[in-house]
């Protein structure tokens, strides 16, 4: 990952979709990190390693409570930190280290752009953190989250407690949601989603913008599935230079206390 050279892949049936892939220099794609998602490392690595095998000099960023301590080098030379994971796809472990770039006002937003710049000429950086970390460093980024969930009943619940965090704090009120395949019972991914997008807009106003459902034991560098290539698409055409969306607060917002919500909403997930 040190050229601007890229590979271009092959031309193939897959072609329209790899043309969606003309992505401004260094996109953001903040991933929200959820403990109660099963093989959730394999999930990321998947979501990631579709925007290298389109050309794209991808760096995954993983400051999750789950992910590895940073190399002893991290303060020093963080560059050589990066560990290669395959062509155009590396990987830098980061727990904890985005608080090390906190300001008096509680803010690390400057962690953003120095991972921009960790490595040479990347394209696109993958960002994987607690809801609560990304709330500190996204500052007013217009950016569209990745949400992560299964069919896992505490997931649900706690990626939708990410999203209320991330949409009253900076105003980002459109998601995106990436699921491992489900086997045996319990509610489909379809269900997921439908769930979670009902639940965003009834209580938040907000929205749920695409969704896709990734197999954990599909081999690296398989083609993807085409849910997963229009999200990753998408992810990079979120204007950089668009305004923040501010958050939106109306009566019947106010009217619901904390406990109305959380009992509303666990009812609601259950059903």
């Amino acid at each position: 990952m040190t050229s601007r050279r890229r590979n271009p892949p092959p031309t193939d049936q897959a072609d329209g979709l790899r043309r969606m892939f003309a992505a401004s220099q260094g996109v953001l794609v903040p991933v929200v990190a959820n403990p109660h998602v099963e093989y959730h490392g394999a999930v990321l690595a998947r979501l990631a390693s579709v925007f290298a095998e389109q050309g794209l000099n991808t760096l995954v960023v993983d400051a999750a409570d789950t992910a590895p301590e940073p190399g002893e080098l991290a303060f020093i030379d963080l560059g050589a930190c990066v560990e290669p994971l395959a062509p155009q796809l590396a990987y830098l472990a980061a727990r904890g280290l985005p608080m090390q770039f906190v300001d008096t006002r509680g803010s690390c937003t400057s962690f953003v752009p120095r991972m921009m710049s960790v490595v040479q000429d990347v394209d696109v950086v993958v960002m994987h953190a607690e809801a609560r970390v990304l709330a500190r460093m996204l500052g007013e980024q217009p950016l569209r989250p990745v949400l992560l969930a299964s069919g896992v009943g505490e997931s649900i619940t706690h990626a939708y407690a990410a999203l209320k965090l991330l949409a009253q704090r900076l105003g980002l009120m459109s998601f995106d949601l990436v699921m491992p395949s489900t086997k045996g019972r319990g509610p489909t991914p379809a269900q997921i989603a439908r769930r979670l997008s009902d639940c965003a807009d009834r209580f938040l106003g907000a929205a749920l913008h695409d969704s896709a459902t990734i197999d954990p034991d599909i081999a690296f560098g398989a083609a993807s599935g085409p849910d997963l290539m229009r999200l990753a698409a998408a992810q990079l055409r979120v204007p950089a230079a668009a305004a923040a969306v501010p958050p939106v607060a109306s009566s019947a917002d106010a009217a619901w206390t904390t406990e109305q919500t959380a009992r509303a909403l666990n009812s609601f997930l259950s059903a």
